[in-house]
């Protein structure tokens, strides 16, 4: 989880929502509890937004340079799954760096 270090470099924000009882978003309740401390530990200025909305579908988004968004569902997706796809957001970001 290397990359976890270097996440402040490729996102510029992270926010999770979920709705605080339904089933469907147990696996992103479960991700901010075990990763929002190891996340913010090692990117102190990144800002890791939780939202927490009654009915609402599960989403990970992650905004990079110049107001660029880009959304992931998660519904349906383990805790492991949600790591990978924050994964995948982060070197999304390294990449449009690159160019």
């Amino acid at each position: 989880m290397a990359w976890r270090g270097t996440l402040s470099r490729s996102v510029k924000e992270i926010r999770v929502l979920f709705c605080q009882s339904s089933p469907a978003s147990a696996a992103a309740r479960e991700f901010v509890k075990k990763n929002y401390g190891d996340i913010k530990s090692r990117n102190p200025s990144l800002p890791f937004l939780v939202r927490e909305c009654s009915g609402v579908q599960p989403q990970l988004w992650a905004r990079y340079e110049m107001g660029v968004e880009r959304c992931v569902n998660l519904d349906g997706l383990t805790e492991p799954q949600i790591d990978k796809k924050l994964e995948e957001l982060a070197k999304a970001g390294e990449s449009a760096k690159a160019k």
